[in-house]
């Protein structure tokens, strides 16, 4: 199965924090290319005809990483709304239990992800019990491997937003988390 580099779900101008350059390069280039290198380096392999999930939990070495970071993107990309969304009332309740409110969810996940050291992701993910708690992850560093599932994630690597916020990733990150789109988080979720 050759792996697609699937359409943003909004327009490269809709969403206001992040610029049509940004997502130009990030989408069109960075992720293109993630894209592109794990069908080159799954070819002809025992991963040629797998998921990327299961390149993910079985691959190593630069398959791992170009087929992680091609999920990455396509999960990031979907996390964002070019307008607010409303949070599912089962998510709510979900995130009001693990963190005592959602102010203190957004607040917590950006300081992880203010202080995810160099290039990488921080997610909210479910664990097998079914709580939610935030991690992050270098490189291309996927929950996955460690049996965790992905609901929400952002981007730290400075190509998603060193364009239009220079070395200013909290205010990135800021304008992020009044962009979720949390539909896409509450399909997630079980």
């Amino acid at each position: 199965m050759a792996f697609t580099l699937p359409d943003l779900p909004y327009a490269k101008n809709a969403l206001g924090f992040i610029s049509e350059n940004t997502l130009s390069f990030h989408h069109d280039k960075h992720f293109k290319t993630y894209v592109d290198t794990a069908n080159k380096l799954a070819a002809g392999t025992e991963f040629e005809n797998a998921s990327l999930e299961t390149i993910i939990k079985g691959a190593k070495g630069p398959l791992f990483n170009n087929a992680a970071q091609a999920y990455n993107h396509a999960f990031y990309f979907n996390c964002i709304s070019p307008k607010a969304v409303e949070i599912p009332a089962n998510l709510k309740h979900a995130i009001e239990k693990a963190f005592g409110s959602v102010e203190n969810f957004t607040s917590e996940f950006v300081k992880s992800a203010a202080g995810n050291f160099g290039s990488g992701w921080t997610w909210l993910v479910q664990t097998k019990d079914g709580s939610l708690k935030i991690v992050n992850t270098s490189n291309a560093g996927n929950p996955l491997t460690d049996d965790l599932k992905p609901l929400l994630t952002v981007d730290v690597w400075e190509h998603a937003y060193y364009l239009d916020y220079q070395n200013r990733r909290p205010d990135y990150l800021k304008d992020f988390v009044a962009h979720i789109n949390w539909d896409f988080v509450a399909s997630n979720f079980k």
